[in-house]
């Protein structure tokens, strides 16, 4: 770990960190990514295999940000305070990791435990164990970012750890897809059974989960609460007063930065939220001719595979994006990147409307990805700077209020929207998936970014 040599006076006098030890912080960031993208690309069509009808599926991932909106915030505030022998924030990672490895390997086997619940209810409860699992291995990695590193690598570090989510979301994207291609493992089976690429997909994804947040937890040492008191200039009773009544305070008093950030955060992720609801069925009837609410065919079963495919090329594209998020924003900064991936992501989502071949999709898929890493590092990077140092963990807990609230509302909106107003056609989610992120671009202009060097 290299270190600087600059006066240890405050927060921007952090030691300055060796590229290879942001790398080492983020890689369990990849394992939460991969078994997140499983979750993405098939919890879907799997819910949908146990007896959910398309118009249905967004009520079953209210569960899920429902969940991290309350999970989030307490990781944060406890992690703020915590000190133990593994650290501050890696005893959440470890927890974490634990349960969503537990929670992958029963959600495409809801069947076994169907006798005590319907099986549609059983599949919805496994992906509640897994979101909540994911949300507190995810919620302290943020933090860990902002805990470790100076002002001036925040943007460098947020861009690593995106270069990393992509990397494991192509892993756990592409996974079910490379089994029943390459692997020869069985891609179809009956009504309300899950296919065996989708089930030893997911078994994988738990056990890379669990090994890459290892991997971080052996590799990064984190600063104790004396040293981060010292770098911050902020004493140690200050970082640890206040009982869980002070998350409503912190709530109500969030920084200026955060509030316009959240318009922003709201328009991108109602956008995401639809797209991953919607793609397997959006084209699967759209490109792949399939009838609304066909689900036991082999051409939808060709629709889902794709979905894993074209969701790992935004994620690769992602990955490789991220890697040049830094020097882009040190031209055009924070703000002009942010808003000019959102637009190509927009792009990108409406133009697939007019897909003509499952091949058109990859092109699509460009302009998201390039929307996916920036939503995953620019605002972030933004709100870093504007936050005080002993609250950074609470702060980008309440932080994911502006995740949790568009997905939850996309939930409600979304079922209606669909069935009355589409009329069951899910590709027409995924055109106003675009548009939102399109007026996300322009709210992007709203937000002061009081930590950009430009």
């Amino acid at each position: 770990m290299a270190t600087s040599n600059s006066p240890i006076t405050g927060a921007d006098s952090k030691p300055i960190l060796s590229t290879v030890s942001i790398w080492n912080m983020s890689v369990g960031f990849l394992g939460i990514q991969a078994g997140f993208a499983l979750q993405n690309g098939n919890a879907s069509s799997i819910l949908q295999r146990y007896g959910a009808d398309v118009h249905e599926l967004p009520n079953f991932w209210l569960v899920a940000p429902i969940i991290g909106m309350i999970v989030q915030p307490l990781i944060g505030h406890f992690s703020d305070r915590t000190w133990n022998r593994l650290g501050r924030r890696k005893p959440y990672f470890l927890s974490g990791a634990i349960a969503a490895c537990f929670g992958m390997m029963l959600m495409p086997n809801a069947g076994v435990l169907a006798a005590a619940l319907p099986l549609v209810l059983m599949g919805a409860g496994m992906l509640m164990v897994m979101d909540a699992a994911f949300n507190v291995a995810m919620e302290p990695f943020r933090a860990l970012v902002a805990d470790k590193l100076p002002s001036q690598q925040r943007t460098l570090g947020f861009s690593i750890q995106t270069a990393l989510i992509g990397v494991g979301a192509v892993i756990g994207s592409w996974l079910p897809w490379f089994l029943a291609n390459k692997a020869g493992v069985a891609d179809t089976a009956p009504e309300g059974i899950v296919p065996d690429n989708v089930k030893w997909a997911f078994y994988i994804g738990g056990i890379l989960l669990l090994g890459a947040i290892l991997w971080t937890i052996s590799t990064t040492k984190e600063y104790s609460p004396e040293e981060q008191a010292r770098y911050s200039g902020e004493t140690q009773q200050e970082e640890t007063s206040g009982g869980l009544g002070q998350i409503f305070k912190d709530l109500a008093n969030m920084p200026k930065t955060m509030r316009q950030l959240g318009w922003v955060q709201f328009f991108s992720w109602f956008g995401l939220f639809s797209m991953w609801v919607f793609t397997t069925p959006a084209i699967a009837h759209h490109v792949y001719g399939c009838a609304i609410n066909e689900t036991d065919s082999q051409a939808y079963s060709d629709a889902g595979n794709w979905t894993g495919i074209i969701f790992g090329v935004y994620n690769a594209v992602s990955a490789i994006y991220a890697l040049f998020l830094p020097r882009i924003a040190a031209k055009l900064g924070r703000k002009r990147t942010h808003a000019l991936s959102l637009v190509c992501g927009g792009l990108g989502l409406i133009s697939m409307y007019f897909a003509t071949s499952p091949n058109f999709l990859i092109l699509s898929m460009v302009g998201v990805g390039m929307a996916w890493a920036s939503i995953l590092a620019m605002p972030y990077a933004m709100l870093a700077g504007s936050l005080p140092v002993h609250k950074i963990g609470v702060f980008m807990g309440i932080f994911n209020f502006f995740i949790t609230i568009p997905q939850i509302f996309s939930g409600i909106v979304n079922r209606p929207i669909v069935q009355y107003l589409f009329h069951d056609n899910a590709m027409y989610a995924i055109v106003m998936a675009g548009v939102c992120f399109l007026i996300a671009a322009l709210a992007v202009n709203l937000v002061e970014d009081k930590d950009d060097v430009v």
